[in-house]
């Protein structure tokens, strides 16, 4: 069986975990802290908090940025629960709009139809490593035909003095825009490091601080860092120092620190990442070349003249057909052992948003996507003979359910 998305650990990083294991020093400590410095370097943002998941950093964030009970987040229906989730836990609403039909990502009009004078923050998603098209989102929140709508309720509110644009980049670390990384394109991006993501901590994730003046993003990422340890003035290694034990507690906040143990993967892996994207883009490349020979063959955009993927998934999308028929053709190409899986079910279809009022009625461009879409295996271990026999099993399969 050819898996879907195995992790890659290499000896390398392997070892950089005993060494951890070894120091002493396991929870947020020295690592943490140059793999935050290293991801800032990468990305050329401002400065990075890394956390336990990219579901605490949107949260924390939401959170930082004042968003709370009677505030909307625009967000778009195509994108997993965790990026409704957190604007539900602060008791905001998700305001959910469709998405492009070429590239997966949130409509622009959709989004100018529903802001208002409640909308705190948009979470562009970058699907499948795709950078959404972030010049046009933030030229719109700076407009002044936006900016008069906005309503400050909170003193960062008050300072940024806009809606706030917050990437959903879990899937598009080492992404391109123009030229710049994801990371450095909007006021914060939210990566993660969960173990099917490109480059993992096991679980884990970081937050791309990179707000405009008069913010100083040093001292954001002070504040934040205390709010990932139950609002706690001193960290474990700060507490270490002589005579350093004591502490104020400012909010009774939430825990979500990385530890050094994750990011001694994360360290190994970015040491290496350009060498990961090379391999992922070389599947891709694959891919595309193989199955733009059939007319039945949709295939997705990775790239274009402005923007590069990180090639996390391939999301192939089989032209004319149903969603039973999307389901047997998945199906079969398990039984001819090759995993693949659907990216994603759109948060309309889920029992959990059903019952507050979604209907997928209303996103038909995000159901016609999800319906005829399977995303296939990408992994840096995959050779090219079983991209070949992924390749084949894909065919053969839509080619018995569909024909031609």
């Amino acid at each position: 069986m050819i898996p879907f998305s195995p992790p890659h650990i290499s000896e390398e990083a392997i070892n950089e975990v005993v060494d951890t294991l070894r120091s002493g020093w396991i929870t947020t400590g020295p690592k943490t802290k140059l793999f935050e410095k290293k991801i800032t370097n990468y990305c050329g943002n401002k400065s990075t908090l890394c956390v336990n998941s990219a579901t605490f950093g949107l949260e924390l964030m939401l959170r930082w940025f004042g968003v709370a009970e009677g505030d909307e987040v625009i967000i778009p229906a195509y994108t997993y629960t965790a990026t409704a989730s957190t604007v539900i836990h602060v008791g905001a609403t998700p305001v959910i709009v469709d998405v492009n039909s070429d590239d997966f990502n949130i409509n622009l009009e959709a989004i100018k139809n529903v802001i208002s004078s409640k909308t705190k923050v948009i979470i562009p998603v970058d699907f499948s490593g795709f950078p959404a098209d972030i010049d046009k989102i933030n030229n719109l929140v700076c407009s002044d035909e936006i900016v008069i709508f906005f309503k400050a309720n909170s003193e960062n509110q008050q300072k940024l003095g806009r809606i706030l644009v917050m990437s959903d980049a879990a899937h598009s670390f080492g992404a391109e825009y123009h030229d710049k990384k994801v990371g450095a394109l909007t006021d914060v991006s939210v990566f993660s490091f969960h173990a099917v993501k490109n480059l993992t901590t096991a679980e884990g994730g970081a937050i791309a601080l990179n707000l405009p003046k008069p913010f100083d993003n040093n001292e954001i990422y002070a504040q934040l860092n205390t709010l990932s340890l139950h609002g706690q003035t001193k960290d474990a290694l700060a507490k270490t120092q002589k005579g350093a034990w004591k502490y104020d507690i400012i909010e009774p906040a939430y825990k979500g620190n990385m530890t050094d143990i994750q990011a001694s993967l994360g360290l190994i892996a970015l040491k290496y990442y350009q060498n990961i994207l090379s391999k992922r883009k070389q599947i891709f490349d694959s891919y595309k070349s193989s199955f733009k020979k059939f007319d039945w063959a949709e295939l997705p955009v990775y790239e274009d003249n402005f923007r590069k993927s990180s090639y996390h998934v391939f999301a192939l999308r089989i032209k004319n057909i149903t969603e039973i028929q999307r389901d047997k053709i998945i199906k079969l190409i398990f039984d001819k052992d090759v995993s693949v899986n659907v990216h994603f079910q759109p948060l309309p279809l889920f029992s959990a948003y059903k019952n507050l009022g979604y209907k997928i009625e209303n996103y038909p461009v995000s159901f016609d996507n999800y319906s005829r879409e399977i995303s296939l295996p990408v992994f840096e271990k995959l050779t090219d003979v079983q991209v070949d026999f992924v390749i084949k099993a894909v065919v053969d399969s839509v080619f018995e359910v569909i024909g031609g």
